[in-house]
């Protein structure tokens, strides 16, 4: 059981496999908070926290499966610029917040635009990526 359900504190550093940092709670001063093995971190990262004890620090590789999973082309639309508001404010290769079926906040890659339509990319950005976590366990919150 571990660490499984508990609230808990990180520090991390995720690297891809060229040694590039995506993403560090160091950075930001502050570690991370979560609810170990709730669904709110990638399967990989939940596995590797739910038994490690405050101090501990440990090395991980997360394969993309586990991770944000792989990339799924039917993830990638053409669709026509007279469909999208504002398509000439959309600057390609960067990420655009667009409308969820709830409503909620969707973030979407610009891949391309022509005169007739916009290449729209929803994949996640670290979709068919291997991760490296260097996760520090700090304590479990009561």
């Amino acid at each position: 059981m571990g660490n499984e359900g508990k609230k808990v504190k990180v520090h991390y550093v995720g690297t891809l496999d060229d040694g590039s940092v995506f993403d560090s709670s160091i950075g930001r001063g502050e570690p991370i908070e979560f609810v170990c093995c709730a669904g709110q971190m990638i399967p990989g990262f939940d596995n590797a926290v739910k038994d490690m004890a405050p101090g501990e620090t440990k090395k991980v590789h997360i394969p993309a499966a586990k991770a944000y999973g792989e990339r799924k082309p039917e993830m990638v639309q053409k669709v026509p610029i007279n469909q999208i508001p504002n398509a000439e404010n959309m600057p390609v290769g960067e990420t655009v917040f667009m409308r969820g079926p709830g409503g909620q906040p969707l973030p979407v890659l610009v891949a391309e635009k022509t005169d007739e339509y916009i290449v729209l990319d929803m994949n996640h950005e670290l979709a068919g990526k291997d991760l490296n976590f260097e996760i520090t366990f700090v304590e479990i919150c009561e």
